[in-house]
């Protein structure tokens, strides 16, 4: 999120999700479940070109997000459960909300494959190094640059990313950050990121365009050399999503990069 997203409530605080969890009620009143950002069909085609099923995967704050935008049905599945029943193996979600971590392990008792676990995401130390092959971040790092200690929080998420990430691992980043707003903050993270970078409209966007037929639109843009979007680029939605996929470096693929030819590296 950009400073212009960010409310008065700490989005940090573990306090805020549990009141905000526990106000879910079948009405769809105050509660109900919450999804920002994309739906698994308009991100399963990368995903699966990315990510293969068999990968380790964690979701960070995965709260409750159902898969379509416009319906407020409790029983609509998340992401993580659009990806179990599309054949992904392992997949570990976390939130910092004791509160929804257990509304999702009873709603997901019959679905081995996934497994929930309250914590933070700026210490995620029960988890060894090099543990996952793809870290999946939904909107968590917007939430983070609202929270109270922000951006300290959000850099210390970044570098548990990386850490607990094997390499060649991928965090794939979908967030309403502008490289402008993200770049830098991947830069601090403690890793070297080799990255691709994705702008898709929101789904009423695409909706609308679509004359209510959603049709995904993602677009590969290629970043300037200090990470900006070109001076030309338009958006054709103004609160379009970017993502970020970030392919963490090899470190054997460096071992010998102070000895080699510059001209081999052209």
């Amino acid at each position: 999120m950009s400073g212009g997203r960010c409310k008065s409530k700490d989005f940090g605080a573990a306090a805020y999700w549990d009141a905000r969890y526990s106000s879910v009620s079948p009405a769809g009143g105050g509660g109900g479940f919450f999804d920002w950002y994309q739906t698994y069909p308009a991100l399963r085609p990368l995903l699966r070109a990315r990510v293969p099923a068999s990968s380790r995967v964690l979701m960070l704050g995965c709260g409750n997000s159902r898969t379509s935008p416009f319906s407020c049905s409790l029983l609509a599945p998340m992401l993580s459960e659009d990806m179990a029943n599309d054949g992904y193996e392992d997949i570990v979600n976390i939130d910092i909300s004791s509160v929804v971590i257990e509304q999702m392990k009873e709603k997901h008792t019959d679905i081995p494959q996934l497994k929930y676990m309250q914590m933070d995401v700026r210490d995620m130390s029960v988890f060894d190094n090099e543990s996952f092959d793809c870290v999946l971040d939904k909107g968590t790092l917007d939430a983070m640059m609202c929270a109270d200690d922000a951006p300290d929080g959000a850099s210390k998420m970044l570098e548990e990313v990386a850490r607990i990430l094997r390499p060649c691992g991928i965090y794939l980043l979908i967030t309403y950050g502008a490289p402008k707003e993200r770049v830098p903050l991947l830069n601090k993270g403690g890793c070297s990121w080799k990255t691709t970078f994705y702008i898709m409209p929101t789904p009423e966007y695409q909706s609308k365009m679509s004359e209510g037929a959603p049709q995904p639109i993602m677009e590969e843009v290629a970043l300037t050399k200090d990470g900006q979007l070109p001076p030309d680029y338009v958006l054709k939605d103004p609160e379009s999503h970017f993502i970020y996929v970030c392919h963490k470096s090899n470190p054997a693929d460096r071992v010998n990069i102070k000895d080699t030819d510059p001209e081999e590296m052209i």
